[in-house]
């Protein structure tokens, strides 16, 4: 099973889960953890190969593909007994609460997306082929420092882009490859969700710098019913370590307006 963290409030209070990224780990979401705990319980999980997962039996056991990664966090909620929660992801961990809503709907109380990847245009999609082509013969670090610095790029994005550098140094290579070649995947699975109206509540949380993806984050919303967008000043990528205190107001209030989890929600305290 996965590693996970817990911090518990009370049985009452409804769940929020904290999915990373590739490459990061849950330590991501320190500026986050004391504001978010204050209204919820909180679960924290490390994925396969990630943070304190690393090297886990089920990364030998269970093929690579998105589903199969889901699968590994609905069992630590299976574990925890947690039948319903509110779910928080970045980048990368936006695509696999997006299958968390395709595979178990009913679980799902609303979703908020930072830095949510939407699809991929003719350039992202270029880079990603290029990676492929690279990643045998380029020390994965380089590699993955060269696309931290494209989704990143200004100088304000600096903690972000050292934080995820920093996690991706504990990667292994044969780990790093197994991660890469869920690209693969990408475009054919993006597609679906793009054509599929899950209708449960879901904020985007975007800044207003994150040039890569922000376009596409536009567009579904306007197509997708119960879907929000809302721009962070100032922030690129990784909007919640950017400006984490704009980032923990916009998700708690929504999570508190539209959970559909539980009535003890509506008398937490405001934010």
């Amino acid at each position: 099973m996965l590693h996970y963290r817990t911090y518990k409030l009370t049985e009452k209070e409804p769940w929020v889960v904290f999915v990373h990224g590739a490459g990061g780990s849950s330590s991501i979401w320190f500026l986050q953890v004391k504001e978010f705990k204050k209204h919820f319980n909180v679960l924290m999980v490390d994925l396969r190969g990630h943070g304190k997962s690393k090297g886990l039996p089920l990364s030998q056991r269970r093929k690579y593909s998105f589903e199969n990664i889901t699968h590994d966090i609905i069992e630590v909620l299976d574990h925890l007994e947690i039948q319903k929660a509110h779910f928080i992801g970045v980048s990368l961990g936006t695509i696999l609460i997006r299958q968390i809503s395709e595979l178990v709907p009913e679980r799902v109380c609303s979703m908020v997306m930072a830095g949510a990847i939407i699809r991929l245009n003719v350039r992202q999609q270029f880079l990603v082929a290029l990676g492929n082509t690279l990643k045998r013969f380029v020390p994965y670090m380089w590699l993955y420092s060269f696309f931290a610095w494209i989704i990143m790029p200004r100088a304000r994005h600096k903690k972000s882009r050292l934080l995820f550098v920093s996690e991706a140094k504990k990667l292994a290579q044969k780990e790093f490859m197994r991660w890469f070649k869920l690209t693969y995947e990408l475009n054919p699975l993006l597609k679906y969700f793009e054509e599929k109206d899950t209708g449960i509540p879901t904020l985007y949380l975007t800044g207003d710098e994150d040039y890569m993806f922000l376009p596409a984050v536009e567009y579904i919303v306007q197509r997708h019913s119960n879907s929000f967008l809302e721009v962070i000043r100032n922030s690129g990528h990784v909007c919640n370590i950017d400006q984490p205190r704009d980032f923990n107001v916009r998700a708690i209030t929504f999570m508190l307006r539209y959970s559909g989890c539980s009535p003890v929600l509506q008398a937490s305290a405001a934010v």
